[in-house]
């Protein structure tokens, strides 16, 4: 086990930093270094000090300026630079610090603290739609965003439905998910647009919605959303009305700001109980091709299968690339004009068009796109996470230490089997 240091600050309640009480500041301290450290804060009943004050809760004595004792347990190789910082922090004090023998270290894998409220992650002010709002506003709203969906709001501002892409594509008939749309030329925009102009919101919505509380737990918000499979809650106020927006990615966001370095924690040796590995959530069950599968047949597994990504792995299971419905319109819509209406109508609800030649002349090895992210199989799901958002990812590779293809995790994966376990114990 590594060695660790019990540091002791012996103060008063009255002593500040920054405008707040010290220990309250030293303990926020510790917090935020995510390091393997706990801290400890006890108020004394009764003590003095040099000046010569006493101390003490009796009522027959006017002072009440309680002695406070702040531990401090944290790694020796770390107590350095915290001594440094504390020695600042404490103008009114005694500082000790003493080695220790920790015989056993345990902590629990909490993704996020247990007693997060929704309005502490949400989005405020989000966009939204009314039940009136035409097709093509929407798409156009979505083709402009980042996102996929957005709230419908009656006159009062409360949330009655969210309309989705998926919604668009299955309700209203747009031929192709956003994404691809965005990647078309203009006039195909517009046409698919013009299609939508005829119809409301009203029409296609996914209703009644799904709606948090502002005040409820986090922990509640994610297994609605994973009852409900819904990626966003609409988050209403006292009345009901529309106050924010809770997203998958919301969460994600607060979990690394919250949650430790657990790979850190080990390489300490502090062993982490409930602890998920990418391991654990990973679907096995992932699509793969050779690199001399033709293009065409690679068509064919995205459309069949109805998924937007396919991996390409040598014949001992190595991962060599990825292949994405984005990635066949970006190889092809230069070199083949009819390629772009080819891909659309097999990865859509269109018409099917007939296929090009230079179709037929394309491997998978040819079109897939190499320069790819992957985790490792072994890695803590808190860096699945910090992948998936600094790189903008909804899908990540997992491959083992030889870098053989292992299988695929998603964002539905990590909120289902990370987050939400996690909350369950909580509750």
């Amino acid at each position: 086990m590594q060695q660790y240091r019990k540091i002791e600050i012996f103060t008063s309640e009255e002593v500040r930093w920054q405008g707040q009480p010290l220990y309250a500041a030293l303990v926020r301290f510790i917090h935020d270094l995510k390091i393997p450290a706990r801290c400890l804060v006890t108020r004394g009943i009764e003590g003095s000090y040099e000046s010569g004050e006493m101390a003490t809760g009796r009522l027959e004595v006017l002072s009440y300026n309680l002695p406070v004792q702040v531990t401090i347990i944290a790694p020796s190789a770390e107590s350095g630079w915290i001594l440094s910082k504390i020695a600042e922090m404490v103008t009114d004090g005694i500082v000790t610090v003493q080695d220790v023998e920790v015989l056993l270290y345990k902590t629990r894998g909490l993704l996020i603290p247990r007693h997060t409220r929704v309005r502490d992650l949400m989005t405020p002010d989000p966009k939204k739609v009314s039940l009136d709002t035409s097709l093509e506003e929407v798409a156009r709203l979505l083709l402009s965003s980042t996102f996929t969906g957005l709230p419908v709001v009656d006159d009062a501002g409360r949330p009655v439905g969210v309309i989705s892409q998926g919604d668009l594509i299955y309700r209203a008939g747009m031929p192709v998910r956003i994404g691809l749309l965005a990647e078309s030329d203009q006039e195909k925009i517009n046409t698919v647009l013009e299609a939508l102009a005829s119809r409301k919101a009203r029409e296609v919505m996914t209703k009644p919605a799904v709606v948090i509380g502002r005040d409820d737990l986090v922990t509640d918000a994610v297994n609605l959303m994973l009852k409900k499979k819904v990626k966003r809650l609409p988050v209403i106020d006292a009345d009901g009305k529309l106050v924010g927006i809770l997203s998958r990615l919301d969460v994600f966001h607060a979990i690394l700001r919250e949650c430790p370095d657990w790979q850190a924690f080990q390489r300490q040796e502090v062993s982490v109980e409930h602890l998920k590995f990418v391991a654990d959530i990973m679907r096995r069950d992932s699509f793969t091709v050779l690199p001399d599968t033709p293009v065409e047949e690679v068509i064919r597994l995205i459309d069949t299968n109805d998924i937007q990504r396919v991996c390409v792995v040598d014949k001992d299971g190595r991962l060599l690339g990825l292949i994405s419905d984005r990635d066949l319109l970006a190889v092809f819509a230069d070199v083949s004009p009819g390629f772009l209406d080819y891909v659309l109508s097999k990865l859509s609800l269109a018409e099917p068009t007939p296929q090009p030649q230079a179709l037929r002349m394309k491997t998978a090895g040819e079109v897939m796109n190499s320069d790819i992210v992957t985790i490792r199989d072994d890695a803590p799901i808190a860096e699945a996470i910090r992948l998936m958002l600094d790189k903008a990812i909804k899908r990540l590779p997992v491959v083992d230490s030889q870098g053989k293809f292992k299988g695929m995790i998603s964002r539905d994966a990590l909120l289902r089997t990370g987050f939400a376990s996690a909350a369950a114990r909580t509750t």
